[in-house]
């Protein structure tokens, strides 16, 4: 058989297989869109109010204001800069309601948004560029002379656009801002403009995983993908019009995305976009905005709990969940959010690959059962499979493996993505028996109705090989963290002769609590957990690494401390003695 023809298959398969089968009500993205922005009860209600604390706005867009803004933002981009269905445009933005206009205009026309964040060297945002074929690019006017640089190098980009707030720096620019959008002619716009259409199977997005290794790879999301997780995540927690959903998370990234735009907009409710995350503005934004569900990653809850506000004086009594996922949530992290602020966790999990969300914790568990599944196992549950999607724990040959054994989180269904862009050799790797391989260990325990409760207890690229045992580092940085003087812990690997990999950990203290000493933390994990999974040495640091997502850099870590941590290479670590020993 054609590789080729085999790749389209093996993505085909693991899209087709999950769950029953569903029709969107649809053909195309814009059909969509505009069941939304014409529909006259939803013309006043609002749908998007946008606060950048720092330069002092808040703006609210109903859903006809919206829609109106769109249609500009599609003229601009058909009319000005000549994209059509099939093109590709890369943003290189922040939070702002301009970026939302853009993505939307673009899905609109059929066209594939691909996001980069500003925080990315320039190297990489130059690759992303040039790999994905991009036309266009929209970058924030304080990064234009730089992307200038080297966007003049790459011959298919035809246009570099600049996105302000207010008038231009420098003559000759071609300008994007919600000035001149308003000023500007609707064009020859509305649902049956030859422009729109599109299909459900053109590609919306391309987001590129920020790999550990080599270069980052293109993650194809169709405009059905988008709408079918959409959909998912709106019957779950049974999202309607009167929900109001707060973005605090960058929206180059498929949770900010997914969860808090498109959404919100398809279950006909309102987002609340923050420019970025703030523990001073979190509460009372929620407050102020009658917020309902918030969507953040575990870096964003321990936050909130070190900053621990007094909530009493808001109305939070709307506020009926927090999701949260996209990163390793500590159980201790969990329950002491729940008991802090008496708001429920809402975990799940999910990568950019399988659009969002997969799977959630059951809303319909008691207050008991809830605490169980969050803290009574080595890690808290991410819950089960959502609609359009099943889940299993399988082997490295694809075979099924029992309860509570740890095998890949595998994942099939109708928000798995088309594959990977220009990487057939990435499709090949990922997409195996019918299913998409995470690349996350795991394993399942059931509830008494006999419901598959899935645990992540790892990267697999990240699991500790100490002596050919698999130790998740995971539940050695809950561990750490559990250290009254520990503000930050992660669990690296080193290279060790007589293991071939030890322990060690890296840890930031807490500032108002005292310095730990190495001996004090190895004496305090030695007595929680087993030997073999304890570290075998401390480096301290006053850095937090995590990406602009809030996941933890663990393999960039392992690598920056491997010199640090090379005079242990010989050192065989003993249990009886608790001392260290070179040979």
């Amino acid at each position: 058989m054609c590789p080729l023809i085999d790749e389209r298959d093996r993505i085909l398969q693991a899209h087709k297989m999950g769950g029953p089968s569903f029709s969107l009500p649809w053909t195309s993205f814009a059909q969509f869109f505009y069941s939304r922005t014409k529909d006259e009860r939803l013309g006043e209600r609002a749908f998007l109010t946008y606060s950048d604390d720092d330069r002092a706005i808040h703006r609210r867009y109903s859903y006809a204001q919206f829609g109106e803004m769109v249609e500009r933002t599609a003229s601009f981009m058909h009319e000005r800069l000549g994209l059509t269905r099939g093109d590709r445009v890369a943003t290189v933005l922040f939070n702002h309601d301009e970026t939302v206009l853009i993505y939307f205009a673009a899905w609109m026309l059929g066209l594939a948004v691909v996001p980069i964040s500003m925080e990315e060297p320039r190297e990489k945002k130059r690759y992303i560029l040039e790999h994905s074929e991009a036309k266009v690019v929209f970058c924030w006017e304080d990064s234009a002379e730089e992307t200038a640089a080297f966007v003049n190098d790459l011959p298919e980009i035809r246009h570099l656009v600049v996105v302000a707030e207010g008038p231009a720096r420098s003559p000759g620019q071609i300008r994007f801002s919600l000035d001149e959008l308003s000023t500007r002619g609707a064009g020859s716009l509305g649902p049956n403009a030859t422009r729109f259409q599109g299909q459900l199977t053109d590609e919306a997005l391309i987001v590129y995983t920020s790999g550990t290794t080599g270069q980052p790879k293109g993650v194809i999301l169709t405009a059905e993908n988008l709408l079918i997780d959409a959909d998912g995540i709106t019957r779950w927690h049974r999202f309607g019009p009167n929900d109001q959903l707060m973005c605090v998370l960058p929206i180059h990234h498929v949770n900010g995305t997914v969860v808090t735009l498109v959404t919100p907009f398809y279950c006909r409710g309102g987002t609340v976009l923050n420019r970025k995350f703030k523990t001073a503005s979190f509460w009372k934004r929620i407050h102020d905005e009658q917020v309902t569900c918030v969507s953040v990653v575990p870096t964003l809850l321990e936050f909130l709990l070190e900053a621990d506000e007094d909530i009493k004086p808001y109305r939070l009594s709307r506020l009926r969940g927090i999701i949260c996922g996209a990163g390793p949530l500590l159980k201790e992290t969990a329950a002491g959010f729940e008991d802090r602020f008496r708001v429920p966790i809402r975990h799940g999990y999910g990568l950019s690959e399988t659009t969002c969300y997969s799977c959630f914790l059951p809303n319909d568990l008691s207050v008991k059962e809830h605490r169980r599944w969050l803290t009574d196992f080595d890690f808290p549950s991410i819950g089960v499979p959502i609609r359009h999607n099943e889940m299993a724990i399988l082997t490295d040959h694809g075979e099924d493996i029992p309860e509570m054994a740890r095998g890949e989180i595998c994942i099939r269904g109708r928000t798995i993505c088309a594959g990977y862009f220009k990487r057939p050799d990435a499709n090949e790797a990922a997409f195996q028996w019918g299913w998409f391989r995470s690349g996350d260990e795991g394993f399942y325990a059931r509830d008494e109705q006999g419901r598959p409760f899935f645990f992540i207890s790892g990267r697999l690229k990240e699991l500790i090989i100490r002596g050919g045992v698999n130790v998740s580092p995971l539940e050695i940085d809950d561990v750490l963290k559990g250290h009254p003087a520990v503000k930050f812990a992660m669990a690296v690997p080193f290279d060790n002769r007589y293991y071939g990999e030890e322990i060690a950990a890296y840890v930031v203290p807490r500032e108002d609590n005292g310095q730990p000493t190495e001996a004090e933390l190895l004496q305090f994990t030695q007595s929680r957990l087993p030997f073999a999974k304890c570290p075998k040495a401390i480096v301290f640091g006053q850095d937090v690494p995590y990406t602009t997502t809030g996941k933890p850099k663990r393999l960039e870590l392992k690598s920056r401390l491997a010199e640090a941590l090379a005079c242990h290479r010989d050192t065989q670590f003993r249990e009886h003695t608790g001392k260290r020993s070179r040979s």
